[in-house]
């Protein structure tokens, strides 16, 4: 037989089980509750500001250490905040120290993906924001979405197609003038190839990918920035992929090179490409002393070169030097050492140049190039007066193993005195004339030796923000 229970038994029974907890120590009584369920977003970082320096992420005054020395043409991963109202301020690094340089108010909410992109030049440097939904991709899709972030670039069509696809017939993606971008496009995974053209002139590429593989699952950010790098093309693609980034260069993007004749002993001198079955490339052509030849584009790849007399050019001064370059970077080759010391001690060093320009900022760097001077401690100063100021930089010695150098140092826009002294004194061995210089200048310096035997150091200072050579100034 089935027993039942009246309502009024149970209420009864509630009422019973109740009264057992009743006590007068109710304020003692703590009630368990069920804390609120945080939601969150995502956000991520990019830098898109070709004269901006190096940028730290704060969300208010506390830094955001996932966000930290974000450098040009590079975006962070996505990192998650709890839904909430946010101060988001970007700090750049400069001589004087770290600035705020932008500041975003955004309402973080669940289920979001905000994509803050510091765009534009310094002068009219602003925080761009894309938000979209965090959904999956589709099975055996890549999801891409495309920014136009180049500032100095006119409005332009964006074609994404299959690698061989006649442009001719093909439709762009989209058209985008700066700052704007398309929506979130899913294709199936695959080679795919991006070209960038004015817009309505399909017959002028200013920029083509060559065959680029996009993978399954992917979901891409790809920002359209200048190029600051070497090579003709009026812009570079930043990919973020929501973990890291990587650039894409135009596929027919060259090296450049330069080369700095700082042998005070030796003659004028030709710079050979050495081809294995075929004609030498002459790189340069009678450098002389103290000579630095203007860049020229070399397809990346690997080289032997060789320095040679340019009177005689049997008369090799440097043999089989290896030399790799890659596209889209700039290098300065520096032939330094003495031709008459026994044994002749020549070589052939090559330093990386980083020569985009900061607007915030002047750029040097020095390298110690005399082999006839010792270890030495170097000034900057406003006025040349040394007796009370601390070297910049101390004991930097010169070394017939690889160049020392300080590496680019970031001045204050200004007028200053770079003054060299032997190691631990302050006996001027070396000083230049007043330097003015400006945010966005970036000057290489080598301390070579006297032109005659028996003189004092004395100083090669090059401009390193140059372009390419014309192809009918080389001939």
């Amino acid at each position: 037989m089935k027993k039942t229970i009246s309502l009024s038994a149970l209420t009864l029974l509630s009422l019973s089980i109740s009264g057992c907890f009743d006590s007068d120590d109710d304020d003692d009584f703590t009630p368990i509750t069920t804390p609120p369920v945080q939601t969150t977003g995502e956000v991520r970082v990019i830098h898109a500001s070709p004269d901006a320096p190096v940028v730290d992420i704060f969300s208010g005054s506390t830094a955001i250490a996932a966000l930290q020395d974000l450098d040009y043409q590079q975006a962070s991963g996505f990192i998650e905040l709890v839904s909430n109202s946010y101060t988001i301020n970007v700090r750049a690094e400069t001589p004087g120290g770290s600035a705020t340089v932008l500041t975003v108010d955004a309402t973080i909410e669940e289920d979001k993906e905000y994509n803050v992109v510091a765009i534009g030049d310094t002068a009219n440097l602003e925080a761009f924001l894309i938000v979209n939904d965090e959904t999956d991709v589709g099975d055996g899709n890549v999801r891409a979405q495309v920014l136009h972030a180049a500032p100095d670039a006119p409005t332009v069509d964006v074609y994404v197609t299959a690698p061989d696809d006649d442009l001719m017939s093909a439709q762009p993606l989209a058209t985008l003038a700066f700052k704007d971008n398309t929506g979130q496009v899913e294709v199936p995974a695959g080679d795919y190839r991006i070209r960038i053209t004015p817009a309505g002139d399909a017959s002028t590429v200013v920029f083509d990918s060559g065959t680029v593989p996009l993978p399954a699952g992917a979901d891409l950010l790809i920002s359209a920035t200048e190029n600051v790098g070497a090579g003709s093309s009026p812009v570079s693609l930043v990919v973020a992929d929501g973990s890291a980034s990587s650039v894409i260069l135009d596929a027919a993007t060259p090296a450049e090179v330069r080369a700095i004749h700082a042998v005070a002993d030796a003659p004028a001198v030709d710079v050979l490409a050495v081809v294995p079955q075929g004609d030498d490339i002459v790189l340069f052509d009678a450098a002389p002393f103290k000579g630095v030849t203007q860049y020229i584009e070399v397809a990346g790849g690997d080289y032997v070169i060789d320095v040679v007399a340019d009177a005689d050019n049997s008369v090799v001064a440097i043999n089989d030097v290896a030399l790799s370059v890659m596209p889209g970077v700039r290098y300065t080759a520096i032939a330094n050492g003495m031709l008459t010391s026994d044994p002749a001690t020549i070589n052939l060093d090559v330093a990386v140049d980083d020569v985009r320009p900061l607007a915030t900022a002047a750029q040097v760097r020095i390298f110690h190039a005399s082999p006839s001077t010792p270890a030495v401690d170097i000034y900057v100063t406003a006025d040349g007066e040394i007796d009370e100021a601390s070297p910049a930089f101390t004991e930097v010695p010169y070394s017939a193993e690889g160049l020392v150098s300080t590496g680019y140092v970031q001045l204050a826009p200004g007028d200053y005195v770079v003054s060299v002294t032997p190691a631990g004194t302050k006996t001027v061995a070396l000083e230049t004339d007043v330097l003015s210089l400006n945010g966005g200048d970036v000057y290489t310096a080598l301390a070579v030796d006297g032109d005659m035997e028996g003189d004092g150091p004395q100083l090669i200072l090059s401009a390193d923000a140059l372009g390419p050579v014309p192809e009918e100034e080389m001939e």
